[in-house]
């Protein structure tokens, strides 16, 4: 995949990832180049709960443009935040009454879990309950979900720095919100404990099976 390459240059793009991918295989091959996302700063925020009101302090809004449609999918667009700027300490807001479906198995024959929980909470891959609304520090167990049950389409990520990105959404088009997080805990090829980023996609419907039988 000249890992160490694409590696390099994804670090150092400033852009939103694209694409269009089958249905079967849609977000699953997509972590192995994070695209870091430049989207506006704020002053420093104030200590913030995992769930809020609509945030009205952010600097910059963005909005989905056009979507992006593979079959009956429909897909916002993606924007990953990669270190430096994506640092342990990092919060993402989202509505209240999110819910978090565990995507399972992602890198071979990713499958939803039979149960999900309330945002933020998530189970990591590592079979841990997190608090996924908290960037952790490099080596945390990988984080995927879909997210769910959204009336307002919107997140707000606060970084560490003080730096606010406010992204927005047609909830009633887009109601599900997909979750990566790979903090440098997948070993395998390519990955090799390089990667630290964040993505997140807003999506039509859920791309991903309740059970896969492995082949």
């Amino acid at each position: 995949m000249r890992g160490t390459r694409r590696h390099s240059d994804a670090e150092h793009a400033d852009d939103v990832g694209g694409g269009t991918l089958s249905r079967r295989r849609v977000l699953g091959g997509l972590a192995a180049v994070p695209v870091l996302v430049g989207i506006g700063s704020a002053a420093p925020a104030l200590a913030v709960a995992a769930t809020a009101k609509r945030p009205v302090s952010a600097t910059a809004v963005l909005r989905g443009g056009d979507p992006e449609v593979t079959g009956d999918l429909v897909r916002g667009a993606e924007r990953r935040y990669n270190a430096p700027l994506l640092t342990a300490g990092t919060r993402l807001l989202l509505p209240a009454g999110i819910k978090a479906v565990p995507i399972q198995d992602f890198y071979h024959h990713p499958h939803l879990a039979s149960a999900g929980s309330v945002w933020p909470r998530v189970t990591a891959t590592d079979g841990a309950t997190v608090d996924a609304s908290i960037v952790p520090e490099r080596g945390a167990p990988t984080r995927i979900a879909i997210l769910g049950e959204f009336t307002e389409g919107w997140y707000e990520l606060n970084h560490a720095s003080g730096r606010v990105d406010r992204v927005t959404w047609d909830a009633r088009k887009l109601p599900f919100l997909w979750f990566y997080g790979e903090f440098g805990a997948t070993n395998e090829a390519p990955f090799h404990n390089r990667f630290y980023t964040l993505a997140l996609q807003p999506l039509s419907s859920i791309p991903y099976p309740r059970n896969t039988l492995a082949k």
